[in-house]
C-alpha cells in the first residue's frame, strides 16, 4: 500500500551534543531535534532525532534521521518509527535511504513494515510504501 503526504517542520532545535573525542573534519557535525506536522493520506506528527555533517555556506552534506510518528496512515491510527538519510551537493538528493523500523508499530499500525521516500521541491513531500502484517 502507499500513503502520501506533505509535511511542515514545526520545530528545529540544535543540541549541544558533539562527537567525543572531538575530530576536526572539513564539514561540521551537528545534532538537532525536529518536529513535523503531516497532512494528506498521512495525518499526524513526528518527533525526530536529526544528525548531519553539513556545510551551510555550500549547502553540501549528509543527514541521518530517526523519526517517531504518531497519527494515521491510510486511515489507520497508531505510531511507528522510521529512519532516513540522504546526501546533497546543494541542489539534489542522492544516496537516499528510507525504512520503517520493524516491530515499531502500535495500534492499527502494529506489524507495519517496508519503506518510503521523501522529496523536497519547494514543498516537503513524503510517502510510505508499506505492508501491515
Amino acid at each position: 500500500m502507499r500513503a502520501t503526504a506533505t509535511f511542515t517542520v514545526t520545530g528545529f532545535t540544535p543540541a549541544a551534543l558533539r562527537p567525543e573525542p572531538p575530530v576536526s573534519t572539513g564539514t561540521p557535525v551537528g545534532v538537532a531535534t525536529m518536529g513535523k506536522h503531516f497532512e494528506g493520506e498521512v495525518e499526524g506528527r513526528s518527533a525526530t532525532l536529526f544528525t548531519a555533517a553539513f556545510d551551510q555556506s555550500t549547502g553540501v552534506g549528509t543527514y541521518v534521521a530517526m523519526e517517531s510518528f504518531e497519527g494515521s496512515l491510510g486511515g489507520r491510527e497508531g505510531s511507528f518509527n522510521f529512519a532516513h538519510s540522504a546526501t546533497t551537493s546543494g541542489a539534489d538528493r542522492t544516496a537516499e535511504f528510507f525504512t520503517i523500523v520493524p516491530s515499531s508499530g502500535t495500534g492499527e499500525l502494529a506489524g507495519i513494515t517496508d519503506a518510503g521516500g521523501m522529496a523536497v521541491d519547494g514543498t516537503h513531500r513524503m510517502w510510505f510504501d508499506y505492508e501491515l502484517g
